[in-house]
């Protein structure tokens, strides 16, 4: 699989496709790079990358003539090549969706700067929009990085097969945690199922623990779950047991912090009564 991102600061994706795991992918073979300078297609003498926007208002918009070069010079019209705008506006990054991307053959990444790009760009060149969560960013780079860091490593030949089945989001649920020597440390201890060798009895403890860290963090994704199928009886028997759990748990919670504002009430109390004494 091929990315191809164009940018006006190539330096810094550049870090991410020579380092760690994508460094090795790249040596195998198994992923190609190509990184565009924007500005290298600019041709007026100050390289020029950004005007104001019309209309008015604050900040500066890519223009669209060296972005278009730069987009014309890597094909990004070929069927092969599927560009991607990355951009806060645009459909939200999920495990689904990095799952679809990593069936491309090209990925062609616009790294947005200043207050974006020329709406022409879009209309002419970019196939889908795509954004890494709810809040704005200044670079681009760092998000199409993101981006390409959840689909590279779903390429056959990168990461084992096994250790991607047990991933956060499979099945629409968060991974159960882990843990690995020693067996203390600072006082706690590793879960005693997970040193027994009953393989049986660790599954449970495992869906178990994803069941309850994806009720207390993403309660969504379990709505999700039942709605796709993808949640077994096992599971669902599970999820009645937590809900009773977490409810007593957090009633323990709450009368204990009432509890000690309770305490609290007292000994200022008392304290302002002493104080009225002397």
């Amino acid at each position: 699989m091929k990315f191809t991102v164009l940018t006006l600061f190539p330096e810094i994706p550049r870090a991410f496709f020579e380092s760690s795991i994508m460094a090795k992918a790249v040596q195998k073979g198994i992923i190609a790079y190509d990184l565009v300078n924007i500005r290298d297609f600019a041709q007026d003498k100050h390289k020029t990358c950004d005007d104001a926007t019309y209309g008015g208002g604050a900040g500066q918009l890519m223009k669209p003539e060296p972005l278009g070069r730069a987009l014309d010079s890597v094909g990004a019209y070929k069927k092969n090549r599927h560009v991607i705008y990355v951009t806060p506006g645009g459909k939200p990054l999920t495990q689904e969706k990095a799952v679809q991307l990593s069936q491309k053959e090209e990925l062609v990444f616009v790294c947005g700067r200043y207050e974006g790009i020329d709406q022409r760009i879009i209309d002419l060149y970019v196939d889908e929009e795509i954004s890494i969560g709810d809040y704005v960013m200044s670079s681009g780079e760092l998000a199409a990085t993101v981006i390409i860091d959840s689909v590279y490593r779903l390429i056959d030949g990168v990461i084992t097969h096994e250790s991607l089945d047990e991933e956060s989001f499979n099945d629409n649920l968060l991974e159960y945690p882990q843990y690995t020597r020693p067996e203390v440390y600072k006082g706690l201890e590793v879960p005693s199922v997970l040193l027994g060798g009953n393989h049986e009895e660790i599954r449970k403890w495992r869906l178990r623990k994803s069941l309850e860290k994806t009720f207390r963090n993403r309660p969504d994704l379990i709505h999700k779950a039942r709605i796709t199928g993808t949640l077994t009886q096992e599971a669902e028997k599970m999820i009645e047991e937590l809900t009773g759990y977490i409810t007593y748990k957090n009633d323990r919670k709450k009368n204990r912090q009432f509890r000690s504002l309770q305490e609290r009430l007292k000994r200022k109390s008392k304290t302002d009564g002493d104080n009225l004494g002397d």
